[in-house]
């Protein structure tokens, strides 16, 4: 072979394209190889995005059902919103929760709604070859709010009586901007019959009830039966403590009686019958045993007081008594004008009073009943009645602008959505 036709051979190779796809694809498999690896990665993450997003939002949604039941304070909810979080998905292990009660971001930084932020870190394999070794975390935010259909005046906390809270008699109620509330599953755990009348934007049971023509709802269209409960506002509201009791100062028709109470708690003996003009100056009363009663034709009046009533004390405010009272507007006892031992055995305590009387506050007696006779309410209607059982035959205005009175808001909580 002549070295022309060497070099012919030589030029004809170096023009052929034969076997040129075969040698391109050889050399850039690797890179297909990749890309699509980091393609289906890519899609897996955004699955996996999804997945924990749905978690999320579970558990937010958990979470908001603890608040909404009651459970108000930061680890029983984060416990529900984790265990929900990693029941629908979230892989624990390779991650990590934040929950935030109120939320820190957001529109919905309130005490209603619960924020979950979770972050779930998936491992690299292709995208290996682009960025190292590390992982890629995937981080999600839900927030979860319990909607609230307004405050109650009026909460009636046995869950299981008939007539929890009832309107009876020849009474009439106006609650303005506030609502009735009952905890009892009874068929009949709202009643209001007789000759009674009241108006009320809604009522809420967490049971049945049973009404006449005499109620007036003026925002419902019927009473809401079978509503979730309503938490007990100052269900974590300790017992004050106190060391030693006396007797209260003897006081006659004619007499003015100043209470002093130096320390800020005073105890009083059992039966302690108040009669005549009689003052309290601002703190914290205990009544040990018997009846705290205010008598016959007496004048009472005090600012800033709280009356506690333990060891079978029963609260007796006659109807021939003036009585004007307000509770502290600060402090742990904000808000609370009577206050019954929550471990009291049911009892009924009885309030009477004339249309020259105001009580300013909470009548709170969780275990026990309270029949409301009083042709009275609070300043600006700021008298809230909590108990076990309420059987209203009184007449009295109230309203839910009490911000200035110190009293707590009896939220009644309805559904539960997702916000963001």
């Amino acid at each position: 072979m002549t070295n022309l036709h060497k070099m012919a051979l030589v030029r004809r190779f170096l023009r052929s394209r034969k076997g040129n796809i075969a040698i391109i694809s050889a050399l850039m498999m690797p890179v297909i190889v990749g890309f699509c690896g980091l393609a289906g990665e890519t899609a897996y993450w955004y699955y996996r995005h999804r997945d924990i997003q749905g978690a999320a939002d579970l558990g937010a949604f958990g979470g908001a059902a603890v608040l909404r039941s009651g459970g108000n304070n930061s680890s029983a909810i984060t416990a529900a919103a984790k265990a929900d979080a990693v029941t629908n998905g979230w892989r624990q292990t390779n991650g990590t929760i934040q929950v935030n009660w109120p939320p820190t971001s957001g529109s919905w930084q309130n005490q209603q709604s619960v924020q979950v932020v979770l972050t779930e870190n998936q491992t690299r394999y292709f995208s290996k070859l682009f960025n190292g070794n590390g992982t890629v975390p995937i981080t999600v935010r839900s927030t979860a709010t319990v909607l609230s259909a307004g405050p109650a005046c009026i909460l009636g906390l046995n869950n299981t009586a008939s007539g929890t809270v009832t309107f009876w008699g020849n009474s009439t109620a106006n609650l303005v901007n506030c609502n009735v509330a009952t905890n009892s599953g009874n068929a009949t755990g709202f009643m209001q019959g007789g000759s009674s009348t009241a108006w009320t934007p809604c009522v809420y049971s967490s049971g049945g009830e049973q009404h006449t023509a005499g109620l007036h709802l003026t925002s419902c269209g019927a009473v809401v039966q079978h509503h979730p409960k309503t938490v007990d506002p100052y269900k974590d509201v300790p017992a004050p403590t106190w060391a030693g009791c006396g007797s209260a100062p003897a006081t006659a028709p004619a007499s003015v009686t100043n209470i002093t109470n130096p320390s800020g708690v005073r105890c009083l003996n059992a039966a302690t019958n108040f009669q005549g003009t009689v003052h309290f100056d601002p703190g914290v009363y205990v009544i040990s045993g018997g009846s705290l009663l205010f008598n016959g034709s007496s004048v009472i009046t005090g600012t800033g007081v709280t009356f506690y009533l333990t060891n079978g004390a029963l609260l007796d405010v006659r109807g021939t008594s003036t009585t004007t009272l307000s509770a502290p507007t600060s402090g742990t006892y904000s808000g609370l004008l009577f206050y019954g031992d929550r471990t009291q055995a049911s009892a009924n305590n009885l309030v009477n009073g004339t249309n020259a009387s105001t009580m300013t506050g909470a009548v709170y007696f969780p275990s026990q009943q309270i029949t409301f006779n009083g042709n009275f309410s609070g300043v600006g209607g700021c008298t809230q009645v909590i108990a076990s059982t309420i059987t209203y035959t009184g007449n009295g205005t109230f309203n839910s602008n009490c911000s200035g009175a110190g009293m707590k808001n009896a939220i009644i909580y309805g559904a539960i959505s997702l916000v963001e």
